[in-house]
């Protein structure tokens, strides 16, 4: 059959996928498998004398056939020990979350050759590795993949040397994962207690509001009555008298009102003549005095619209009206009113009144200044007498009242705001355990560059120059939490996405870019020991993306544990 190169797998994914099986297994009470069999697959091969194909049951092969350089099976499950069946379609990318032992791909039922790689970890490499005269320690540290020796190559087993390195590493980075996970439940402690703040708020609010809607109301029954009240008290002018004085001294304010604009009035006609005046008197002359022979045709309109302007037919100032209002500007003259014959009264009607009350028992003057004071407010309310305070300023006892009402109407609206912020609040997703509340608006940057560039929880990103001041360029504000793939190799320090689910958070909508859209940054998290920004890609023009490790997402899980282990980045 024809064999064909294919590209690598993701056989370190793939290691960490069957590493837990493969070291639970037993070796001692193992049957022999065939060459490249994995532990998981080995039921399919215990038959000594036939095999079946894994995908295909009908097709059956003598156990000969295993292994023999011949691709006999569609899904190449007869060769799990050669490159005969490299050229079928593989396996797609393992995702270790999702992936279970006994499911396969419709095309490959094996997912590749398996090095047992005794004193490390057991892997998987691509059947196109296998005898193409390359070692591919990393994948397959004992060499077992290369047992023809293709071209001379000799590959040694170096699985004691890598193993004993990889448990070094792997005791750090089991370290550094213990300590992000104590730091992560400290979050989750912490985002619990936040949260228990806000809900104690919730029920603290709801209280308040319950009593501030009943203050409020009393307030509001409060100011209606004590409106109704100030309606049927009597008005009395500043000094003593009856209804004729107080009259008086509002027609002295009103007439005193009209005589000063009237005043004003004249004063404005009387220069508006003074400049007519002057006006026609530079026109006359001007007609007087110009060329008529100097053909300028603006100065012909101007002559003429004069000569139209003077033969109309216009009243002249009437002398004797004039002296009539001078007259009654005077404020001595025959013609003024004298305020003295009506604000001077000895007694007001409002103080028989009273002196009538005076010869009642207390019980009966109380009861009758009630009733009066009723009546006289039924009769505003019903249009028969007039509200004697209209034009007047409201009593110091209606602005206090309604001075109260309103400040309760405020504590009113604020509280109903602060309750609703603190209902919203309780709805958002703050990721897994609701870890995330702990972080909110905490911020974490880094030099690169030129630049400074800093992301906060739930808030925003930004781009600073360095030395360039407290400003900065707005790269996005947050808009969502949500949850990505990626498919990235590990850098040797570790700190990088990895492969697998991550959380993301989508920051939008920040400075526009000339030429170009809003700036906009995705921020993709992965287990670390501290909060930090690992690296900053512009993917396209202002589209931002952010690798940053945080201890909150080291415990979390996107499916069921028993998918398999989650990609340890650490």
């Amino acid at each position: 059959m024809p064999r064909r190169k294919m590209g690598k797998l993701h056989v370190s994914s793939l290691a960490l996928l069957f590493s837990v099986v493969s070291i639970g297994a037993n070796a001692a009470s193992e049957a022999p498998r065939p060459r490249g069999v994995g532990p998981e697959f080995a039921k399919f091969y215990k038959d000594a004398e036939a095999f079946t194909c894994i995908s295909n049951p009908t097709i059956k092969l003598d156990v000969s056939r295993l292994n023999d350089d011949y691709c006999d099976c569609p899904d190449g499950s007869d060769e799990p020990g050669t490159s005969a069946c490299s050229y079928i379609s593989p396996l797609s990318p393992p995702q270790p979350s999702r992936v279970r032992v006994g499911q396969f791909n419709e095309t490959l039922a094996l997912p590749g050759y398996y090095c047992k790689n005794k004193g490390h970890l057991p892997s998987y490499i691509p059947f196109t590795n296998v005898n193409d005269g390359v070692c591919d320690y990393e994948q397959c540290c004992d060499g077992s993949d290369e047992f023809e020796g293709v071209g001379g190559v000799k590959c040694e087993d170096r699985c004691a040397k890598i193993g004993k390195e990889w448990r070094k590493q792997d005791e750090a980075r089991q370290k550094s994962l213990g300590a992000a996970n104590k730091k992560r439940r400290e979050l989750m402690t912490e985002a619990a207690r936040l949260k228990k703040e806000v809900e104690d708020r919730i029920q603290t609010l709801q209280a308040q509001l319950e009593g501030a809607e009943i203050k409020v109301a009393s307030l509001e029954k409060n100011v209606a009555e004590i409106e109704r009240q100030e309606k049927g008290k009597v008005i009395k002018g500043a000094g003593q008298g009856g209804k004729l004085t107080i009259l008086t001294s509002l027609a002295k304010e009103r007439i005193q009102e009209f005589v000063d604009n009237l005043s004003r009035v004249k004063g404005e006609r009387d220069t508006a003549r003074s400049r007519i005046e002057e006006l026609e008197g530079i026109l006359r002359t001007f007609k007087e005095e110009y060329n008529p022979n100097f053909n300028d045709e603006g100065v012909k309109r101007a002559v003429k619209a004069w000569e139209d302007y003077a033969a109309q037919d216009r009243p002249g100032p009437d002398s004797a009206k004039d002296r009539d209002l001078d007259e009654l500007l005077k404020p001595d003259s025959e013609s003024a009113i004298k305020w003295d014959d009506y604000e001077n009264s000895e007694e007001s009607d409002v103080d028989v009144l009273y002196k009538f009350e005076e010869y009642l028992p207390e019980p009966v003057r109380a009861w009758v200044d009630s009733k009066l004071r009723d009546l006289r407010v039924l009769l505003i309310e019903n249009g028969i007498l007039a509200d004697p305070h209209t034009d007047s300023p409201e009593s110091k006892a209606v602005t206090d009242a309604r001075a109260q009402l309103s400040t309760a109407r405020s504590d009113l609206e604020t509280s109903k705001r602060e309750l609703s912020e603190h209902r919203e609040d309780l709805t958002k997703d703050y990721g897994p355990d609701d870890v995330f509340r702990a972080l909110k608006s905490v911020c974490v940057s880094k030099d690169s560059g030129e630049y400074t560039y800093e992301f906060c929880y739930f808030a925003a990103t930004t781009q600073k120059r360095k030395g360039g001041g407290a400003g900065g360029t707005g790269m996005g504000n947050f808009a969502r939490l949500e949850r990505v793939i990626v498919d990235e190799d590990l850098p040797p320090d570790g700190k990088g996405l990895g492969s697998g689910e991550r959380w993301a958070l989508k920051y939008e909508n920040g400075q526009h870019c000339w030429n170009g859209p809003n700036r906009s940054t995705t921020v993709i998290l992965a287990c670390a020991e501290q909060d930090e920004i690992w690296k900053i890609v512009e993917e396209e023009k202002c589209i931002y993306r952010m690798e940053v490790g945080s201890p909150a997402v080291c415990e979390s899980r996107f499916g069921p544990k028993k998918d398999g282990p989650e990609h340890n980045e650490l």
